[in-house]
């Protein structure tokens, strides 16, 4: 569960980074890289959203930092 925690918690900072860079810059970073396979780039997008359904669901029970005190 461990991996999948750290595989989550990276997509979220991938997705987040890229909203940052598209609200500032109107600059798509995962089109820019992945533009030429438009199927992964909806992969990924998948995968960032899952990621974040994933870390909403399991924060408060399994992360120290949700944890109330």
């Amino acid at each position: 569960m461990k991996n999948l925690h750290c595989i989550a918690v990276t997509l979220l900072v991938v997705g987040g980074l890229n909203w940052g860079l598209i609200g500032l810059f109107n600059y798509n970073i995962v089109n820019a890289v992945l533009g030429f396979l438009p199927g992964l780039v909806q992969v990924v997008y998948i995968l960032v959203g899952g990621s974040a359904v994933y870390i909403a669901a399991t924060c408060m029970t399994g992360c120290k930092a949700c944890k109330k005190k």
